[in-house]
């Protein structure tokens, strides 16, 4: 990327000119500058206060000689633009952004190295005796060259956290798709990409199955959990979770709202290793939610709704046990069979009372009693076999789900 022309401060062309001999002279002084100027740095600015050997110390030495080398040449000819330093400056700014800097501790330094390095050459200047315009002239150069250094070293800085944002997002969605492939997956491997996405490794997880938008608005992208990783571009988007139960994160409406009123489901808490698994029950909830077998709106959560999941597992499966076993009942009509099949579940689920059925269902002992006189005809001993009664449920279930949708 291109180091961008420093703006914002202007050339002088009133600029009183300059004894020739003062380059020179101040560039002759360089090294015995630029040792004070980095001490200088080091006490006071905590960030920079470290071993001055390796390639670190190194780089602070030479991005101090730069700026003053700068100011110097800004000096001995103005019409220098300093392109090649102000390169230096941006790469000094990157390296300060991976090495997980902030910008605020380099301008700091940049402000008191170029405070302490006029002090120092200021002295120089004084001792030549020069005018007072020529002093604030080497004053406002000072502040001209601080200003195109730390120009570029800002620019620097911000090429460096997008490209590092970036590479920290590409790291984590890696990290997700391992994390949810079939398959068992290795601790080991999940540890190793983790540390490489700064990503705590929790001991359980949970995913969340997002409906998808029929747009990409960002402002109804869902805010996510803290330390949760996000996949908005898969079908459908998922949210993996960590430590969902002891943060409490699901809980009260404030989940709800973080998703902007898309519809979700939510997998069971697992080892972080099986986040598989929850996303495979949250996807098949979420495909329920749409088809109005759980609540279409809001947030379900799978553990809430573990029988309908067991239920609706394999759907072929369970069409051939309906088949099978209310097959009595495909010889009465439409209307008399929605009847029966209420009341009969009502009464396995019952324990046979018929006083419960009739407050369950709100109608009178006797219609119960009747309905049930129609079922013994129906489906004879059966209805007393307790495997066929337990065959009887989960049909009867389903099917009260299935009414219940439509």
């Amino acid at each position: 990327m291109a180091v961008p022309t420093p703006q914002g401060v202007p050339d002088r062309p009133g600029m009183p000119p300059m004894p020739p001999e003062l380059a020179e002279l101040l560039r002759a002084q360089l090294a015995a500058v630029a040792d004070q100027v980095e001490e200088e740095v080091r006490r006071q600015v905590p960030e920079y206060a470290r071993p001055v050997d390796g390639t670190y110390g190194r780089n602070l030495r030479a991005g101090v000689v730069q700026a003053l080398t700068l100011f110097v040449d800004h000096i001995a000819d103005p019409r220098d633009d300093g392109g090649a330093i102000a390169a230096t400056y941006y790469e000094l700014g990157r390296g300060e952004a991976l090495e997980g800097r902030s910008l605020d501790a380099l301008q700091s330094a940049l402000r008191v190295g170029g405070l302490h390095a006029w002090r120092l050459m200021g002295q120089t200047a004084e001792e030549l005796g020069l005018d007072s315009t020529v002093v604030a002239a080497l004053g406002e150069l000072a502040f001209r060259t601080v200003h195109e250094v730390a120009e570029a070293a800002a620019a620097g800085y911000a090429e460096a956290q997008l490209r590092n944002s970036d590479e920290l997002e590409r790291r984590r969605r890696r990290l997700l798709d391992l994390l949810l492939e079939d398959g068992p997956v290795a601790l080991e491997a999940v540890q190793d990409l983790a540390h490489s996405a700064r990503w705590p490794v929790p001991r359980t997880v949970a995913v969340v199955a997002l409906a998808a938008a029929p747009d990409r608005r960002e402002e109804d992208r869902p805010l996510a959990a803290a330390g949760a990783l996000v996949d908005m571009e898969s079908r459908p988007p998922r949210m993996l979770v960590p430590d969902p139960d002891s943060s409490g994160r699901f809980g009260g409406r404030a989940f709800a709202l973080a998703l902007r009123g898309r519809p979700a489901a939510i997998g069971p808490t697992v080892a972080v290793t099986d986040a598989a698994q929850s996303l495979r029950l949250a996807t098949r909830a979420l495909g329920l939610m749409g088809r109005g077998i759980l609540p279409r709106q809001g947030v379900v959560r799978c553990a809430d709704h573990l029988s309908t999941l067991v239920l609706y597992g394999d759907e072929p499966l369970l069409e051939r046990l309906q088949a099978r076993v209310l097959a009595p009942l495909d010889t009465v009509s439409a209307g008399q069979r929605e009847r029966l099949a209420e009341t009969l579940l009502a009464w396995l689920l019952s324990g046979s009372n018929v006083p419960d059925v009739a407050t369950r269902l709100h109608i009178h002992p006797q219609t119960v009693r009747y309905r049930l006189r129609q079922l013994e005809k129906l489906f004879g001993d059966a209805l007393h076999d307790p495997e066929t009664r337990l065959d009887l449920i989960l049909a009867l279930r389903a099917e009260s789900l299935r009414t219940a949708q439509n």
